[in-house]
């Protein structure tokens, strides 16, 4: 069944008046109730998108029904005897209105519904008179032209009906594909700024830790000369030197970054590398509230993966969780299942908190290199985790959450 919602009177609605008006003009033109009847076919036929449009499921059974009841009451108000009234071709109306709103079956109900309406007028004279075979034969012509016209009109509604579900699926299949174009160029200018961030990072690194090697060396040397006789002087070395390990560390996550990844790929169970993530980052949070909830499908194929980077990964992303959720009571779901992406089996992972969320102006750099919404953080961690999981030509995606936190998916080809 289709649906039509009209917000205003259309030309073909002023046509169908035009016509109603032209009925009016014919004999029987004093017959007060044939011109009520018609104006009331007029409303009925103005107003029936209207109606149907906040009525879609019951609309077009009460439009028809309305209209098989005025087409009856019109033929009785416009003949000596209703069956012969010259207007009985107004029950094409219900009729071509079945076909356009039902189905094949639903047309037929509907058109045998309509001709037991036209039937009914024989009903008063049945008392009085005896059908004659002529007049028999002029009923069944009648009612076989209202099952050839329902028929005529229905088929051709389906088809209609068949262009649009196809032009829907079209539709929807183009839009599926621009999203996946435009993620695709997301992740191509995403892995531009990586190569190139990287390569910087790996010279800038390089260039660093030489002279952060020499006052390191420097820093302890003078601690243990000054170490009895200058105690302050001592311990401000103390501090040079814990600092320039702070900034070792973070050259040694720019290498990391900036490096190619040597992946030892093997045959791994997904569930077995989130479920050791999830136990090394809570091991960090052991006064934390998080419930956790795991959802792993049973046919997980497994994947060929660089365990040590893959478990990185999900390190990364349960420990976003975890500090997103904080001292605060919450949830973190993991979930795994076989997916395909763009022809390519695989299994999907995804790690769902119910912590604040990102915000939407956020959500186009939350991957890019040296972004960070930490006051502590440097902004490679979701970067190196972009890297590793293109590196496994995989896929990773920020999307909506049905709750009120964060949700990546990651997808990881077979």
């Amino acid at each position: 069944m289709v649906d039509r919602e009209r917000s205003v009177i259309s030309w073909i609605d002023l046509l169908w008046l035009l016509f109603l008006g032209g009925l009016a003009l014919l004999p029987p033109v004093e017959e007060i109730h044939k011109q009520l009847i018609l104006l009331a076919i007029a409303i009925v036929q103005v107003f029936e998108g209207w109606m149907v449009s906040r009525l879609p499921k019951y609309g077009p059974t009460y439009s028809i029904i309305i209209k098989i009841l005025l087409a009856t009451l019109l033929l009785d108000h416009t003949g000596e005897i209703g069956i012969n009234s010259s207007y009985f071709p107004i029950f094409f109306l219900p009729v071509v209105s079945a076909a356009t709103y039902f189905g094949p079956l639903g047309t037929l109900l509907w058109t045998t519904l309509a001709s037991l309406g036209y039937l009914s007028l024989l009903y008063p004279l049945s008392f009085e008179y005896d059908l004659d075979a002529t007049g028999k034969s002029i009923l069944a012509i009648r009612i076989l032209f209202f099952y050839v016209a329902a028929i005529l009109v229905n088929r051709f509604a389906e088809e209609n009906r068949r262009q649009v579900r196809r032009l829907e699926d079209l539709s929807g299949k183009l839009e599926e594909t621009n999203q996946q174009l435009r993620r695709a160029e997301a992740d191509a200018r995403r892995s531009e700024r990586l190569a190139a961030l990287g390569q910087l990072s790996a010279g800038l690194a390089h260039e660093i830790r030489n002279p952060l090697g020499v006052i390191k060396g420097s820093a302890e040397m003078l601690s243990r000369k000054v170490a009895a006789s200058e105690p302050i002087a001592a311990e401000l070395a103390g501090y040079i030197s814990s600092e320039v390990n702070r900034l070792n560390a973070l050259v040694a996550r720019f290498l990391d970054f900036a490096r190619p990844s040597k992946l030892d790929l093997r045959s791994e169970r997904l569930s077995e590398i989130v479920d050791h993530a999830l136990e090394s980052s809570a091991a960090s949070f052991p006064d934390s509230k998080v419930k956790v909830e795991r959802r792993y499908a049973s046919d997980v194929p497994d994947i060929p993966v660089d365990r040590q980077l893959c478990e990185q990964v999900f390190v990364n992303l349960i420990t976003n969780a975890y500090q997103a959720i904080g001292a605060q009571e919450g949830t973190l779901r993991l979930s795994i299942a076989p997916e395909t992406s763009n022809g390519i089996s695989g299994a999907g992972a995804i790690v769902e908190d119910s912590g604040p969320g990102v915000s939407p102006e956020l959500r186009e750099q939350i991957f890019n290199p040296f972004f960070t919404s930490k006051k502590d953080g440097v902004g490679l961690g979701l970067s190196i985790v972009a890297k590793i999981v293109d590196d496994h030509r995989g896929t990773i995606r920020l999307e909506n959450s049905d709750h009120s936190g964060a949700r990546f998916h990651v997808f990881l080809p077979k």
